[in-house]
């Protein structure tokens, strides 16, 4: 389960509702949570009423992942005793692979997937990342489509060991 940067500030309470959110996992990239994306924007709970309430950022405008997601939390939420459940989506700000965690990001790499190279710039909009193949570790890699399996997602090839592979595109 991915940390929480803030869990050493959270009540009793917030930590649980936290840890139960966390859970989630990406329907589109089951090997990653919600909190490992940094879609789990924070989890407040009202001590007095025990009403939760979760803030979720989706990776795109638009990602048809994020009403399942959505609905995931509250489902995790409810499981965990909480009756009195809210989900957000906030836009603002927008999400960035900068949220990725360290943990995420060797999910992805041993999932198939090839994690963002570097931080997030004006060179993620030129497509100018150097790419690592998730297989092999070469950077002998070619971008062969601008979208893969899904919208936030590029087909590679790697040109080492021909073999092709999805890139989280940097954003």
């Amino acid at each position: 389960m991915a940390s929480d940067t803030n869990v050493v500030e959270r009540t009793g309470m917030e930590r649980r509702a936290w840890q139960a959110a966390a859970t989630v996992t990406d329907p589109e990239i089951p090997v990653l949570t919600i909190a490992d994306l940094g879609v789990l924007r924070d989890v407040h709970v009202d001590e007095a009423s025990g009403a939760v309430t979760a803030d979720i950022t989706p990776t795109y405008s638009g990602c048809p992942a994020m009403n399942m997601i959505a609905v995931s939390v509250d489902v995790a939420l409810r499981n965990a005793g909480f009756k009195d459940v809210k989900v957000n989506t906030v836009l603002s700000p927008a999400w960035t692979t900068d949220w990725l965690t360290e943990e995420g990001r060797e999910k992805l790499k041993t999932y198939g997937i090839a994690p963002p190279s570097g931080q997030t710039g004006r060179h993620a909009l030129f497509g100018q990342d150097e790419v690592q193949c998730p297989h092999c570790g070469s950077e002998e890699t070619e971008r062969l489509a601008e979208f893969g399996s899904t919208a936030c997602k590029a087909l590679w090839r790697c040109t080492a060991c021909g073999e092709p592979f999805d890139y989280f595109k940097c954003h």
